[in-house]
């Protein structure tokens, strides 16, 4: 990514018996340790919820159900502007993540997500969700 560049990201409020599922990024990759709503990047010719989908078999073998848009967040980081596209989801409740691309994952209670350091451009989501509790 260039200096200026912008990047579409979507992702996921994934819900599962009232908790939010949660991802730590990987040691060694930008953000590192930093808490995450799990998604990825916007490829060319895919919708923001197909995008949302494929990353989340791609990166913790999850089968979701993309729902509503909850809200866009942006954040000029050094390495360009991400545009993070937050949408509702759900999950089977057989299926079970797998750690593929993150340190960790948690299921954590909304109320609980300020405990968490998260991603800068995260961190409006959290906010938006605290006040809707």
């Amino acid at each position: 990514m260039t200096e200026k560049s912008k990047r579409d990201v979507a992702a996921g409020l994934i819900m599962c018996n009232g908790l939010l599922l949660i991802a730590q990024r990987k040691h060694g990759k930008s953000l590192e340790y930093k808490w995450e709503f799990p998604g990825g990047k916007l490829e060319e010719g895919e919708t923001l919820e197909e995008c949302l989908t494929r990353e989340m078999m791609e990166e913790m073998q999850l089968k979701i159900t993309v729902g509503k848009h909850f809200m866009d967040s942006s954040y000029d980081y050094d390495f360009g502007t991400i545009i993070l596209h937050a949408y509702w989801a759900t999950c089977e409740n057989q299926n079970v993540p797998v750690v593929l691309e993150h340190e960790q994952y948690k299921w954590v209670k909304p109320e609980d997500l300020s405990n968490y350091d998260f991603a800068p451009a995260d961190k409006p989501i959290i906010a938006a969700l605290t006040k809707s509790l």
